[in-house]
């Protein structure tokens, strides 16, 4: 049989969440009429719904319990939005490091190519092999050109006289019959 010990080895026993978000976590509040269950913010609601309806009532020492336990959420929330919001800011300035480091590299590949371009020293020169005298002469190869043939002339009826009027004369074309 085990021992009540071992059992409770591994069970959180502060009332604090470990890690996780706290935002969004759905808790079980013990609270004096029963369980509310729901997210911080949904607790500090029902809380303060309770509360409202505690003071209509008239009972002083309900409304000051559920005031009270309005007050732990709405603080436990506070604190985890504190927490969100810095490690936003030092993501945020995590990112801007980044891009500032990424812009001096940037301006550095810049300036040296620059560099490079501007001084002929640093040009890089083609190979240039030794001539030896073979008694050859290099001539370009190009193709030879093959001379045109005159154009057909468009008018079917082979008299190339008279240019054919376009549309841009504002004559309009006789129709063929």
């Amino acid at each position: 049989m085990r021992s009540s010990k071992s059992r409770s080895r591994n069970k959180n026993r502060n009332n604090r969440p470990s890690g996780g978000n706290i935002i969004n976590r759905v808790f079980d509040s013990q609270g004096p009429d029963g369980k509310v269950r729901g997210t911080p913010q949904q607790i500090i609601e029902k809380y303060n719904q309770l509360h409202r309806d505690a003071v209509l009532s008239g009972d002083r020492v309900d409304a000051e319990n559920y005031a009270q336990h309005a007050e732990h959420y709405t603080r436990l929330l506070a604190e985890a939005q504190r927490e969100v919001e810095a490690k936003r800011e030092e993501q945020e300035e995590q990112n801007r490091q980044r891009q500032a480091e990424r812009d001096r590299e940037r301006q550095e590949r810049l300036k040296a190519q620059e560099a490079a371009a501007n001084d002929p020293a640093s040009m890089e020169q083609p190979d240039v092999a030794e001539p030896q005298d073979s008694g050859l002469v290099e001539t370009p190869e190009e193709k030879p050109k093959r001379p045109r043939r005159p154009r057909k002339p468009r008018n079917p009826e082979g008299g190339g006289d008279a240019p054919k009027p376009s549309p841009d004369d504002g004559v309009a074309p006789e129709a063929a019959e």
